[in-house]
């Protein structure tokens, strides 16, 4: 029965992949610009225009659809091919590094932890590289199955778990999972379950202590980086230094 169901997950996960035409709600970033913006640790959030991209952004009610994590020469270093600085996992080809090009086309959004050592960015970098081959379990067709609707009736509360469904097995990666994983095996924070309780201090018995808790990692979105707020949005155009007074304008005269 596996070899049946596998082909039928991988038939599914194909269509599933299949690009159809989204009006984009963000203007493109071209690559050239994001090279000279990202850096090792970086989250790059696209709008994705797949059939799994337009249920993902329903499920979520999100611009973004997709995550990868830049890695930038690390890849090189480790006999990847030429150009490749992003890691990402896909339906079809699971855990992969693909280039800048790969998703250039695409409107997308900077996210940039604040606050991480090098060696903790390398680490979590390195997390994310060492599970390049993984691949998502075709086998399950009722883990795809939950896109084939790109705009199910699903209550508010729900979604997210819709979305999750399925998702516990760390080599059944899907691309926010994944990068949550990555950064959780650092401890970093992105969207901790935050728990009030008072403190057990005898100086400060009125007191509250805020604990955070690390949120399961199949719970994840792609826009979970975006509202973080250890997560910085960083846009190229101004990272690189916009002055508004360059701006060629057409002056339009009423007839």
């Amino acid at each position: 029965m596996n070899p049946v169901l596998s082909y039928f997950g991988r038939g599914l996960a194909r269509f599933l992949s299949q690009e159809r035409h989204v009006h984009a709600t963000a203007p493109v970033t071209p690559a050239s610009l994001l090279a000279t913006t990202l850096q090792p640790g970086d989250v790059l959030l696209v709008e994705g225009n797949s059939r799994v991209s337009t249920a993902i952004k329903y499920l979520t009610q999100s611009t973004w659809s997709h995550a990868a994590l830049y890695v930038g020469p690390l890849l090189a270093e480790q006999g990847r091919p030429s150009g490749h600085v992003l890691v990402e996992a896909d339906t079809v080809d699971g855990v992969r590094s693909v280039t800048l090009d790969a998703l250039a086309m695409l409107p997308s959004r900077i996210c940039r932890p604040i606050g991480l050592t090098d060696a903790e960015c390398q680490r979590v970098c390195s997390y994310a590289i060492e599970r390049i081959g993984n691949r998502y379990d075709l086998r399950n067709v009722i883990d795809l199955a939950r896109y084939l609707l790109p705009t199910p009736p699903v209550p508010l509360g729900m979604r997210r778990h819709m979305l999750a469904l399925g998702s516990g097995d760390p080599t059944r990666a899907i691309c926010s999972t994944l990068i949550a994983q990555a950064f959780q095996s650092v401890r970093y924070p992105i969207l901790p379950e935050i728990e009030q309780r008072r403190s057990d201090s005898p100086d400060c018995p009125a007191c509250i202590e805020e604990i955070a808790r690390i949120r399961h990692h199949s719970l994840f979105a792609p826009r979970d980086f975006d509202v973080s707020p250890y997560f910085q949005v960083v846009k190229p155009l101004l990272d690189q230094g916009f002055d508004f007074h360059g701006l060629r304008w057409v002056d339009r005269t009423t007839p």
